[in-house]
């Protein structure tokens, strides 16, 4: 018989705040226009895309997650003090230790958390709630802040006609806490390996290491149309099974937060869903771009507040990119 001690935990876990930052320079399509042969127009109908924002050399990763972790924080009533982890979802952050969750933990006066990153691409957001919810049930911490954070201007090619446009920077967060409810669903989440090679940086950086003074610097780059396809078709399948582990269905929502990745794609998804009218649906891309791990938390804190969703609604929230791999859950928002 094990002599260990069971956890401590809560039976369940929810989201208690939300904060977002996003880089003060707004960047408009007539800027992208500049290193591709592109139109307005041509880049609204594909993306819906009208503006990104793009971090000053100040707005580092690490910068941009204070900021919103400190509001993430305050929208809990939580204090630095009693988070007991810290996980940052990132592919942006360039140095491949130390983590930048240890750095992000120490600034905001966290103390001495548990403190790690992920890399999960667009998916990431899902993963850190993932594991914040398993964390706070099984008892390894009380409270969990969660950050999605990208600069994702510093990895994108402004001449590749095909992405140049996508991508923007910020940071989201949330606390995660006990719950006397079920407050956040079951995830479903994993990955499609054969696909890996659609969305990828361009070098590595052992190979960059070694090349000559003409070699690029590495960006991200993408098969635009096998990843349309894969998240149309296959993301809403996945969206659906999100909604059979939580035990409702899609007229039981109030709100769904997909990855911000493409208007195109979140339009399909909706259709495919049968998403009532009733819905609130996140499009925060217009404004925003493709901030990877950081669009979910983001377009989330835009919505409430605004007043486009309110505290104690049901949302379907679903992450997917490079990997491939996604990851879906059903939430109360906080």
């Amino acid at each position: 018989m094990s002599k260990i001690k069971p956890a401590k935990g809560s039976p369940y876990a929810r989201i208690l705040g939300v904060g977002g930052y996003r880089p003060t320079r707004v960047v408009p399509n007539e800027v992208i226009l500049e290193t591709i042969d592109s139109s307005d127009e041509w880049i609204r109908s594909r993306s819906g895309i009208a503006t990104r924002h793009w971090a000053s050399p100040q707005e580092t990763v690490a910068a941009m997650s204070v900021e919103a972790s400190g509001k993430a924080l305050a929208d809990a009533g939580i204090s630095p003090e009693q988070i007991g982890a810290v996980i940052v979802s990132t592919v942006s952050h360039f140095k491949q230790t130390p983590a930048v969750a240890t750095e992000i933990a120490d600034r905001i006066g966290a103390g001495k958390p548990a403190a790690f990153d992920i890399s999960a691409g667009c998916a990431g957001f899902g993963y850190g709630l993932t594991l914040a919810k398993g964390l706070v049930v099984e008892g390894s911490a009380e409270y969990v802040l969660v950050i999605g954070v990208e600069r994702l201007s510093d990895l994108t090619d402004l001449e590749d006609r095909a992405t140049a446009f996508l991508f923007g920077d910020g940071a989201g967060a949330v606390v995660v806490g006990p719950s006397p409810e079920p407050a956040i669903g079951p995830t479903v989440w994993g990955s499609e390996g054969d696909k890996s090679e659609t969305i990828k940086q361009t070098v590595p950086w052992d190979e960059y290491r070694g090349a000559d003074g003409g070699e690029k610097f590495p960006a991200i780059t993408q098969e635009g149309q096998a990843v349309f396809r894969w998240a149309v078709f296959e993301m809403a399948k996945v969206a659906q099974q999100a909604l059979d582990a939580a035990g409702i269905t899609a007229d039981d929502l109030d709100v769904f937060i997909p990855h911000q990745a493409n208007m195109r794609i979140i339009d399909s998804m909706v259709k495919t869903l049968k998403l009532p009218e009733h819905v609130t649906v996140a499009r925060d891309v217009e404004t925003t771009g493709n901030t990877s791990a950081a669009s979910i938390p983001l377009a989330m804190e835009r919505l409430l507040a605004t007043g486009a969703a309110k505290s104690g609604d049901t949302a379907l929230v679903i992450g997917f990119g490079a990997g491939l791999v996604y990851a879906a859950t059903v939430v109360t928002l906080p």
